[in-house]
């Protein structure tokens, strides 16, 4: 609450008025990674951590974007029909301003963003801000559209616009976060139901600092070579349209059709659909011991399989997984840096993060940034009282 105060009071100072608050969060992805954009199974759960848009109305039609984080000013003209994608934080703006007004005529207004998630952190910050000012738009100009729909909306603007072929957990969860529970998501379907975190138990994030940009050939050349295990195994296995339709039985048996990295590929993509959907019933039993076993097993494949880890995660999750109280740590989001989310008994939580951090700036030199986040609600409005 006292972030989203202090952003309506420097957006009153700049812009001289009174604006609504949105907050969306980031999300942690207990189990599930890299089966969405294969139509698979995810278990994310929204965070406290957040992305904020402070919006008030122009009488024009210009939109003006301030972001704190990175003390720019994007200015867009809501009537220009083609806006031009620039390599910067700004696309993600432009991409959902192209796709809302697709489905209705926005008005102008303008915006500040702040919040406290980390971008690059795999933690989901662009799906966030994509979310937050979508959602800040759309009740701007009266006519707050659908939670699914506006998740839809901002998947297809970050993969046209941005250019990232990612798949529609991250805008979902930002959407339709439940609070006290994880969602298990058929991202074919797009039906989701909740994955309660038990009492006892609570996810620790772990950022190992390490950054790579997500929006680069190694993330999209995963999504190429699942397309290729799909076209290969569709040939012998009626049905066939993602890696999702293949059971690991079925993968077994045809696994050597499958060159090398493919095989691999899909061999984790096939697994951890599987390993997802028992992760879920485990929380729902309240199995936390089942729930770790299967994540320990998921950075297994994430690193060996997926090939979408890094020396720092392999550190931090090794570490975490040799605590006493730990159910389970794997990394979480794309890959290749960013956060290790572990399932940690609630009253080992302390030692925990004194144990875990100790262990990484010994191993690493690197100071991590380790908290816990209870499971919260997907975007909204915040009332406040007027700066």
């Amino acid at each position: 609450m006292k972030m989203a105060v202090e952003l309506a009071s420097a957006f009153q100072r700049r812009f001289g008025a009174a604006p609504r608050i949105i907050r969306a969060p980031g999300r942690v992805n207990v189990i599930g990674e890299h089966t969405d954009y294969n139509d698979g199974f995810v278990l994310p759960a929204a965070i406290e951590l957040a992305t904020y848009a402070a919006i008030a109305p122009r009488p024009d039609r210009r939109l003006v974007v301030h972001s704190i984080a990175f003390a720019e000013t994007l200015e867009l003209d809501l009537d220009d029909p083609a806006p031009i994608a620039l390599g910067n934080w700004g696309d993600y703006i432009r991409g959902v301003v192209t796709e809302l007004q697709k489905l209705e005529r926005i008005g102008g207004a303008n915006i500040m963003l702040g919040g406290d998630l980390p971008f690059g952190a795999g933690l989901s910050a662009s799906a966030a801000l994509e979310v937050a000012v979508g959602f800040a738009l759309s009740l701007n100009s009266g006519a707050p559209v659908d939670r699914t729909q506006l998740a839809l909306l901002c998947q297809r603007a970050e993969n046209d616009f941005v250019g990232l072929q990612c798949g529609i957990m991250d805008q979902f969860i930002s959407c339709c976060g439940r609070e006290g529970s994880a969602l298990l998501l058929d991202c074919r379907r797009l039906e989701a139901r909740p994955a309660p975190i038990g009492a006892d138990a609570r996810l620790v994030i772990c950022d190992t600092t390490i950054r790579h940009q997500l929006a680069s050939s190694a993330y999209n050349e995963r999504r190429e070579e699942c397309r290729q295990a799909v076209s290969i195994l569709s040939s012998v296995i009626p049905g066939v349209t993602a890696l999702r339709d293949v059971t690991v039985q079925q993968f077994e048996r045809h696994e050597a059709l499958l060159p090398e990295p493919i095989r691999r590929r899909a061999r984790h993509v096939v697994t951890e659909n599987e390993r997802t959907l028992q992760a879920a019933a485990a929380l729902e039993a309240g199995d936390m011991e089942e729930c770790g076993r299967l994540m320990n097993q998921s950075h297994r494949s994430l690193a060996e399989d997926y090939e979408v880890s890094c020396p720092e995660a392999d550190v931090m999750v090794r570490l975490a997984q040799a605590v006493s109280g730990v159910f389970g740590a794997r990394m979480t989001g794309g890959g290749f840096g960013g956060c290790v989310v572990s399932l940690v008994r609630a009253g080992e939580v302390e030692r925990f993060i004194g144990s875990v951090g100790e262990g990484y700036r010994s191993a690493t030199g690197l100071e991590p940034r380790i908290f816990c986040s209870a499971p919260s609600a997907g975007v909204g409005e915040i009332s406040i009282e007027a700066p």
